[in-house]
């Protein structure tokens, strides 16, 4: 543990030292394998700029390392400049012209541009002037996977694993596209193989956790990925995938186990804290799951799931006028999330802010629109403000974005009926017993004074089976 501290001191010492250069514009000087960690640190994090900056620096200090072309031939195909980059790594093909390492930068180029199979051609001969690589089969899977060509994908992929199962980028797009290609079960036995091969491999048990996982095998996946963490105590990612898997069951205080596993093995984080906190409100455990989601907003302020959870703590215990002030607190942080103005506009609605809900509710239909129940509710707040004709428009709206829901077609029967006009209402009311006979009855649960009315029955009548 000591040692690795000191390890990551000294990279981000490394990192400092670098960027404190470019700051004072002096030259100082780097080894190259110094300079190889940090283009990757900043390749990692997505900071092209920074890396090609690292590079052209490297490069002034050691011009001919062929390394270091490489990396800015493969830095200017991320940054999209396709041209620059093979005029690059053309020149370094010039003096080695068997390097795997040159092929593979023109196939990532390829790749990027969209010339698949140019692409591959140039990542067959990487593979013909190299040993096995996985970053190479890698590539190939990258490239056919997005060029469509899913089950070539999978086939070069599992190449990639059986050389490197650490290689979790490979991992998780294949499990991708046996997803997309609903393959999974015809490839269990690969990852069975695995296990079998080697039972004390926790990254083997971890892979077939994942792919048990993505085919809803919950239970066996539980299995495997508390097999990953027997083998291998401190693997936090395998204690995520546990937790989460033991949601899907509803069996929440083993959940909270498995997410305090990784607090225990890690450091304390925000989003654990948030889960558990989830985990305590479904519970109904509402004490303790505010108790969590506070530990979230407390080490991260800005942590709009657990703002909402206690908002959803307080609206379940009616207390709306606090509910409203943490609704408000996550759409201010996450304005995007349907779910987050639904929630604040009913609190509204509670405590008589029938202006605000009316506003929510229309930002959530802008972000979701086609959820029928958005409408069904802001209609209805209008409509019992004796607004007939607004709540009216809203699901005559909502039936254009969604015309096969019959639920709105019968709640535009009734708000017609409330309005008078009886014609249009019972036009609405054909097209709903048409799409769904049995929900007629919403109607009367949600308007019982028209079950009375003997014209709405008999149309009813005609179309009972």
């Amino acid at each position: 543990m000591k040692e690795d501290f000191e390890e990551h001191s000294e990279e981000l010492e490394l990192i400092q030292r670098f960027e404190r250069m470019l700051g004072s514009n002096e030259t100082a000087f780097f080894d190259l394998t110094d300079f190889e960690y940090i283009i990757d640190h900043y390749t990692a994090n997505f900071e092209y700029k920074k890396a090609l900056a690292a590079c052209d620096t490297a490069l002034v200090q050691y011009p001919f390392s062929t390394e270091l072309q490489i990396d800015k031939a493969q830095l200017l195909a991320m940054s999209g400049n396709f041209e620059e980059a093979l005029v690059m790594i053309n020149k370094v093909a010039e003096v080695d012209p068997e390097n795997a390492d040159v092929q593979l930068t023109r196939g990532i180029i390829y790749t990027q541009r969209g010339e698949f199979r140019e692409a591959i051609d140039y990542f067959k001969k990487a593979l013909a002037y190299a040993d096995d690589r996985d970053d190479i089969y890698f590539n190939i899977g990258l490239a056919y996977q997005t060029w469509g060509k899913l089950a070539s994908a999978i086939k070069y992929y599992k190449k990639c694993v059986a050389l490197n199962p650490e290689n979790e980028a490979a991992m998780q797009e294949v499990l991708y596209c046996m997803d997309l290609t609903n393959v999974m079960s015809e490839h269990l036995p690969f990852f069975q193989k695995f296990v079998d091969d080697d039972p004390y491999s926790y990254v083997a048990w971890f892979n077939l956790g994942n792919l048990y996982n993505k085919m809803g095998a919950y239970e066996k996946a539980i299995s495997a990925y508390d097999y990953a963490t027997l083998i291998r105590p401190d693997f936090i990612t395998a204690y995520n995938n546990m937790a989460n898997a033991l949601v899907y069951q509803g069996q929440y205080l083993k959940a909270i186990e498995a997410f305090n596993a990784m607090i225990e093995h890690g450091e304390p984080n925000a989003e654990v804290y948030c889960n558990i906190g989830e985990c305590y409100e479904k519970m109904q455990q509402w004490d303790l799951s505010r108790r969590y989601y506070q530990k979230s907003v407390d080490l991260d302020p800005e942590m709009d799931e657990a703002w909402f959870g206690i908002g959803v703590i307080l609206d379940a215990q009616e207390k709306w006028y606090e509910a409203v002030h943490f609704f408000k607190k996550a759409v201010e942080l996450y304005d995007d999330s349907a779910d987050y103005w639904v929630a604040l506009a009913a609190a509204e609605y509670q405590v008589g802010h029938v202006v605000s809900a009316l506003e929510s509710y229309e930002r959530a239909s802008g972000i979701r629109p086609d959820d029928k129940n958005i409408y069904l509710n802001w209609s209805i707040i209008l409509f019992e403000q004796g607004n007939f004709e607004e709540a009216t428009d809203i699901i005559l709206n909502a039936i254009e974005l969604q015309p096969k829901e019959a639920e709105l077609y019968y709640r535009a029967c009734a708000y017609m009926l409330s309005a008078g006009k009886y014609r249009e209402a019972y036009n609405y009311l054909e097209n709903a017993l048409i799409l769904d006979f049995d929900k007629h009855k919403l109607l009367f649960e949600f308007f019982p004074e028209l079950e009375s009315q003997r014209a709405l029955a008999r149309l009813i009548d005609q179309y009972r089976k």
